[in-house]
């Protein structure tokens, strides 16, 4: 029986990204776990502002199918999100609009099981951002989201130079929520009884 597989990406694509450390340390211990772990970077889908008048005019971008095709296929997704003016950033909520507009096989929302984190150089660690997320998720696209999520306050200090965490605790909770997105991904999927 396959492992389940689990896609991880961070909201931000800026030089040292907190929300991309986060992702890439995911990635790190999901490869460590019973799963195909796979680290995804918006960077690699460019899209234009979503547009109902260029969709119409353009169809969806090939980026926007690309990365929906990546959802789709995926058991679980870790999210990433950087926190913007107390909301998210407008490169995520871009490509979660483009995505859901692209058609294909398998849902890209439907499907897997989502699991968030957050970050923010601030205290409360992205908080306001991962509720938008879960309401964009979970109540706009109709996904399973995990109630368990990660938040990392005080961002900027919060990696080693080995991008793990400082703190053992913060590791033990991405681990916990890890663990959980692969268990409920698994489910899902029906590879685990």
């Amino acid at each position: 029986m396959r492992a389940p597989r689990i896609v991880t990406f961070a909201g931000s694509i800026r030089t040292g990204s907190f929300s991309a450390s986060l992702a890439a340390l995911a990635a790190k211990e999901l490869a460590l776990m019973e799963c195909e772990p796979v680290l995804l970077s918006l960077a690699d889908y460019p899209m234009p502002l979503y547009d109902g008048d260029l969709e119409a005019e353009q169809g969806v971008p090939e980026a926007a199918r690309k990365l929906r095709d990546q959802l789709a296929r995926a058991d679980g997704v870790f999210l990433v999100t950087p926190e913007y003016n107390a909301g998210l950033p407008p490169l995520l909520k871009n490509a979660i609009d483009w995505a859901s507009r692209a058609k294909g096989e398998g849902d890209a929302f439907k499907g897997p099981v989502y699991a968030i984190g957050s970050t923010s150089p601030g205290g409360l660690g992205g908080y306001r951002a991962s509720m938008m997320l879960r309401q964009t998720l979970a109540l706009g696209l109709n996904c399973l989201v995990l109630a368990e999520q990660v938040m990392v306050a005080g961002a900027a200090g919060a990696f080693d130079s080995n991008g793990d965490f400082k703190d053992t605790r913060a590791q033990e909770r991405l681990r916990a929520v890890l663990s959980a997105l692969i268990e409920q991904a698994a489910l899902r999927a029906g590879l685990r009884a």
